[in-house]
């Protein structure tokens, strides 16, 4: 079988990485990045072998004068490809819809854009069938994701009421020097609830939920405080089993107590750019009083939805129609 060309439109937190990820799989392959300019990541994708496009003529000769010559313009890199994961920040992917309609390409988005540009919003674990040959899709948010992944389950087995959840979120990435605050915790928004509950209805409609955020001074992961009610009766052991059953859950014990000691583990395990593809909760924070259980999750922003996207890629170019068999080709290539 021919592999899926894939082109890979920003380089940034995430495209870097689902570039790399998409770059493991057997059944995929990378035709080309795109960088705007010749900066420190662009120097490193060069350095790895990808070929580098740029959006305009102006920068195809910034790349030539700093030794490193673009492969091409982003429409050129998009002629190439069979889908092309926007990686570009937000509000952006909105403006370079057209360029993919133009060439008839298949198109995913990231969380930063709205459920309206694809009409579908994407997790693996939820509606990996629904994407089936689809040709735009939305991936959801980091925390989005997050949520997805530890409703699913539970509403599957237990039936989910409804969902209440406070997402204690990081400032920035690591790498923003410019922005963030520093010595203060901003609610995000002021106002109940936050675009998160809306989110996760654009994959799971039927889940009552609501969100609260905050932002907080730190770079390494979010941490989620959620309540569930569900509809059978159950016990904190059968909440454990449930998620110990996902392959994208991992439990984070043996005295840990914060994110960075879960970054800690995931260098530890020599992750590539300590990604922590897995959600995190704590085993011990589960607690299931009369239907309405509680937990503590962590979600590593950088890396999450990094595996999302390429079963999204898997189940749009039709490569694998279970949703299983595809989560697991993906984790294996990854090294999960």
């Amino acid at each position: 079988m021919a592999k899926a060309k894939i082109a890979v439109n920003g380089y940034g937190t995430i495209g870097k990485r689902v570039a790399d990820a998409v770059r493991a799989q057997d059944d995929m392959e990378v035709v080309g990045i795109s960088k705007r300019t010749p900066n420190y990541e662009a120097v490193v994708a060069h350095q790895l072998g990808y070929d580098i496009y740029a959006p305009v003529a102006e920068n195809v000769e910034a790349f030539e004068k700093a030794g490193m010559p673009a492969a091409g313009s982003v429409e050129e890199m998009i002629e190439k490809a069979d889908l092309v994961v926007d990686c570009t920040p937000g509000g952006v992917g909105e403006k370079n819809k057209p360029l993919y309609e133009k060439a008839g390409v298949k198109a995913i988005w990231q969380g930063g854009e709205s459920h309206s540009i694809a009409g579908f919003s994407f997790n693996a674990e939820s509606d990996y069938e629904q994407a089936l040959g689809r040709d735009l899709v939305r991936v959801v948010s980091c925390n989005t994701t997050g949520l997805c992944r530890a409703i699913t389950p539970i509403d599957r087995e237990l039936g989910v009421k409804k969902v209440r959840a406070t997402i204690t979120r990081r400032a920035v990435d690591p790498n923003e020097i410019k922005k963030g605050p520093v010595n203060a915790i901003v609610l995000h928004p002021a106002k109940i609830p936050s675009h998160h509950g809306p989110d996760v209805q654009s994959v799971l409609s039927h889940i009552n939920i609501t969100t609260a955020a905050l932002v907080v001074p730190t770079t390494l992961m979010h941490i989620h405080t959620v309540n569930m009610e569900v509809n059978t009766d159950c016990t904190a052991e059968d909440i454990k089993k449930i998620f110990s059953s996902q392959s994208r859950i991992r439990f984070v014990g043996q005295g840990i107590t914060s994110t960075a000691e879960i970054i800690e583990v995931a260098r530890d395990m020599k992750r590539p750019r300590n990604d922590m593809w897995e959600l995190c909760i704590w085993p011990e924070s589960i607690t299931v009083t009369d239907k309405e259980l509680y937990f503590f999750q962590a979600v590593h922003q950088e890396s999450i939805v990094v595996p999302e996207n390429v079963d999204a890629i898997r189940a749009m170019m039709e490569l694998e129609s279970d949703r299983a068999k595809s989560v697991e080709k993906t984790n294996k290539a990854l090294g999960f």
